[in-house]
């Protein structure tokens, strides 16, 4: 605990100390909270962001300082309090939790950050040492130490962890298989056109990719370990990175009587079906601004926009409607990779060329010609201002024909100007 708050009167109680509860308590300072704000989660670190775990903090280009969100010096000014403990359970009409050290918090308002578990390989010999995840600080630190020259890295999952820490790790003088169960990468999040090319230059880069191929066991060789796959072979590796995805922990929402799907289900306020009790994050299933259907978002943008609007309405006073579009993108080597809005709504899509190095954006239309996606790849020193623009374009809904879209001598900014 870092600062002298009493645990004795009401106060905004964060569970969860990621990114997203950390905005989250910074915000209610900055939105005016005056009291006491308790920020607890289970993880010895200071709130962190995610994204340079697969990426810089495996290949020593950034350092685990770097990525903190909040010092001591932060925790102090902002009278924040912290701590290190899980909450064992959550007395909805008492307004209180208790900590797994033995403390009872009450709360005015109460917000569950608490993000998810990640996924492990539930196979035989898939809980060797061998055999690691990557979530947090102390996986990305583990890794790292494993991550060698000629060192053999088998990743199972062609998702955009599993990508991201493939090209970490070829940088790295790595030997890399990436194992996908699924016909392609990336699964339903990236269009087809775009899984291509990301295979392509994985393989380019020196990655061996097998796809529609799901392992079956692990065991230790003399050497290192082997997983035996479906089709019945077999690949000898140093490491194994099981890049299968998380899914969030709702024991807890559930014992305290929230209502639950996907996710613990929030309405546009990111209120939960219990009165003072909000959920932001990975572990909010909330409604579309687009379509109204639910979806919950693992991305650094969901947890970064969300903390702020959770943070407004926990004061109860005008409530604040989640209006964000989603986004998220994936670097991999020297390219990027961006998906904007939800082209899963999309009547019909339309292909735009950057460069002669295969940079492309998809864009998605509704039937009206309405933009509501799109979907960009290319060199990033190459294409990052037209997924900027392209971007821009789909958060201010512009409706285009497809023909101008996908034509390169349309100017995108020229798009936001007529629409302006």
């Amino acid at each position: 605990m870092q600062t002298p708050d009493s645990t004795s009167s009401p106060a905004m109680v964060i569970v969860g100390a990621g990114h997203c509860g950390g905005r989250a308590a910074l915000a209610l300072r900055t939105a005016g909270w005056q009291a006491a704000i308790h920020l607890v989660g289970d993880e010895p670190h200071h709130p962190y962001e995610r994204p340079p775990l697969s990426k810089d903090l495996l290949t020593g280009d950034k350092t685990a300082e770097a990525c903190a969100l909040l010092s001591d010096a932060d925790l102090l000014e902002a009278r924040i309090t912290r701590h290190v403990a899980r909450v064992t359970s959550i007395d909805a009409t008492a307004r209180h939790l208790t900590l797994s050290d033995g403390q009872t918090l009450p709360y005015q308002s109460l917000l569950l950050a608490t993000g998810g578990k990640v996924r492990t390989l539930r196979i035989p010999g898939g809980d060797l040492p061998e055999v690691m995840t990557l979530r947090n600080l102390g996986d990305a630190a583990a890794l790292a130490q494993r991550l060698t020259p000629s060192q053999r890295l088998l990743v199972v999952g062609g998702g955009f962890i599993g990508l991201e820490v493939a090209a970490s790790a070829r940088k790295l003088g790595c030997e890399v298989t990436v194992v996908e169960g699924a016909p392609r990468l990336m699964g339903r999040a990236v269009p087809e056109p775009v899984t291509e090319r990301a295979l392509a230059l994985h393989r380019e880069r020196g990655v061996r990719v097998l796809l529609g191929v799901s392992p079956q066991s692990i065991t230790r060789t003399a050497t290192g370990v082997r997983m035996d796959l479906a089709d019945g072979s077999s690949i000898e590796a140093d490491t194994i990175l099981a890049g299968i995805g998380i899914e969030p922990d709702l024991a807890l929402p559930q014992a305290a009587g929230l209502a639950v799907g996907r996710g613990v289900l929030v309405n546009a306020h990111l209120q939960s079906s219990v009165p003072g009790i909000f959920a932001a994050g990975d572990v909010a299933e909330f409604p579309s601004v687009l379509s109204g259907q639910l979806v919950r978002q693992e991305t650094w943008h969901n947890a970064e926009t969300q903390a702020a609007i959770a943070a407004q309405n926990m004061l109860e006073g005008e409530l604040a409607a989640y209006t964000s579009l989603p986004w998220f993108w994936s670097d991999q080597y020297d390219h990027q990779l961006q998906v904007m809005g939800e082209p899963a709504l999309a009547a019909s899509s339309t292909t735009r060329t950057l460069d002669d190095a295969g940079g492309m954006v998809i864009f998605y239309l509704d039937a009206n010609n309405r933009l509501v996606g799109a979907c960009g790849w290319g060199q990033t020193s190459r294409v990052a201002k037209e997924l900027k623009l392209a971007r821009t374009l789909v958060e201010r809904r512009i409706t285009a024909s497809a023909d101008v879209l996908a034509n390169p001598a349309t100017k995108l900014k020229s798009l936001l100007s007529n629409a302006a």
